[in-house]
């Protein structure tokens, strides 16, 4: 398809610093692959295999970048400046790339959706929730503003029972802020499921602080900047703003060590050496684990990225139903998540260190399948939804964010038209399922809006 992306991934690893790391080397040594010199002799197990090897990839270099988001927040803490709280900044934006790709692995009863601490599938107990849980309840876990742009819910103290404002000032129930407080689920933080206090959004928000900026007219318009706190709400002494800097501190440290915890878990669980891994089963599942990756690109692109992710804000026109609210990085999310179906679809994935990793997909299943037609509807399928996020994308980039975006009328057009385009998508994923004789559930069952 048309839809890549190749100079991002080498200016993320230059902005990290890994390019051509021992660490990374060695990672990409075990996912190596080619395209295949044949793609009508292509098989499913060939397909599935290359796809385990792809998530071990995808959250090989979540976990990397995660790693030097960790570091960067820890020289912020260590020596706060506006140097150092704009590097950690960048270094959250950089880890969100990978991460926002690896989210096509959801949905399909895999690790991330459901392997607990032990190394169990067990419905429900996978880290999603912890890493990328959203919107947010910041009220749960440092100051904010008295009112937010949006239907926010009950989030303050008076629906969390026992915590007395938030997280960070409460010392008496929390004298401690640890990877370990976070990760508690028997904390009494209420029944609202936006009470959520850790993963991508957590530190996003102890990073930005709330988008809550209007544009001066008195009109009640945004302006286009993202989240405005201070580097000095990590200062020590007299230099703190808004108190409790050293426990904001704490808490950006645990989360950011929560996050590779989590991330580690599911890197084992796709690591091609391992053996007896969700990697080996998944392999010997064969054509089930084919009916995932088409369930996975259905419901990723239908239910939970055109219906919970965009459409719902654009109906709203609320910040606070946006992905990334606090960075104005929806855009990225967007993106990514898109660009994870395709990459399940064609096999193909460039790596931070900018590796290219190509093999057996699904594409070439149907050429082997004698499919040719629907392959080409699909990547049609594919390159009109690009254009359209595409246009969303360049927006952000030119200083239009996407929480402006969906409330001005002029550019609401690309994002209905990206709603439309992913509906359609997944009729097509449909008619590839029916070809090759897969049985797929529901793909609309992520939401209750009907998008077309």
């Amino acid at each position: 398809m048309n839809f890549t992306q190749k100079a991002l991934p080498v200016a993320l690893c230059l902005l990290l610093g890994a390019c051509g790391s021992d660490n990374n080397a060695a990672k990409t040594d075990t996912t190596a692959s080619s395209a295949p010199s044949n793609p009508a002799s292509v098989t499913i197990n060939a397909v599935v295999e290359h796809n385990a090897q792809l998530a071990f990839a995808l959250y090989s270099d979540a976990l990397t970048t995660a790693e030097q988001l960790h570091s960067a927040i820890e020289a912020l803490v260590s020596s706060p400046s506006a140097a150092t709280h704009q590097n950690a900044k960048d270094a959250w934006l950089a880890a969100r790339e990978p991460y926002g790709q690896s989210e096509i692995y959801r949905f399909r009863a895999g690790p991330i959706d459901d392997l607990n601490d032990e190394g169990n599938l067990v419905d429900g107990e996978g880290p999603e929730g912890r890493l990328n849980a959203w919107p947010l309840g910041e009220a749960v876990i440092d100051y904010v503003a008295n009112a937010v742009d949006g239907v926010a819910g009950p989030e303050n103290a008076d629906s969390l029972g026992t915590l007395d404002g938030n997280i960070i000032n409460d010392t008496q129930n929390f004298p401690t802020i640890t990877a370990a407080v976070l990760k508690d689920d028997s904390l009494s933080l209420g029944s609202d499921e936006r009470n959520v206090i850790a993963g991508y959004h957590a530190i996003e928000f102890l990073l930005w602080g709330q988008d809550l900026n209007l544009d001066g007219s008195g009109n009640g318009e945004r302006d286009s900047t993202a989240g405005q706190r201070p580097w000095s709400d990590y200062a020590t002494g007299a230099d703190c703003t808004n108190g409790h800097c050293d426990r904001r501190g704490d808490y950006l440290k645990a989360a950011s060590e929560l996050l590779i915890n989590d991330l580690t878990l599911l890197v084992n669980a796709w690591n091609p050496t391992a053996g007896n891994n969700y990697y080996t089963r998944y392999i010997a599942a064969g054509e089930s684990s084919l009916k995932g990756m088409l369930e996975s690109m259905g419901r990723m692109g239908y239910g939970e990225l055109a219906a919970e992710r965009i459409n719902a804000a654009l109906i709203e026109e609320a910040q606070e139903d946006e992905h990334s609210c606090f960075s104005d990085n929806t855009h990225r999310d967007i993106y990514l998540n898109f660009d994870g179906i395709r990459i399940t679809y064609s096999g193909d994935y460039t790596r931070v260190d900018g590796t290219e990793l190509t093999g057996a997909g699904i594409d070439d299943l149907l050429v082997a399948m004698e499919q040719s037609a629907l392959n080409t509807q699909m990547q049609n399928a594919f390159d009109k939804t690009a254009s359209f996020i595409q246009q969303i994308d360049n927006k952000a980039n030119m200083g239009i964010p996407f929480d402006i975006q969906i409330e001005v009328t002029e550019h609401q057009t690309a994002i209905k038209e990206t709603v439309n385009a992913l509906a359609e998508q997944k009729d097509v994923i449909e008619d590839i399922a029916k070809a090759l004789n897969i049985t797929l559930g529901d793909l609309t069952q992520d939401t209750e809006q009907d998008l077309l």
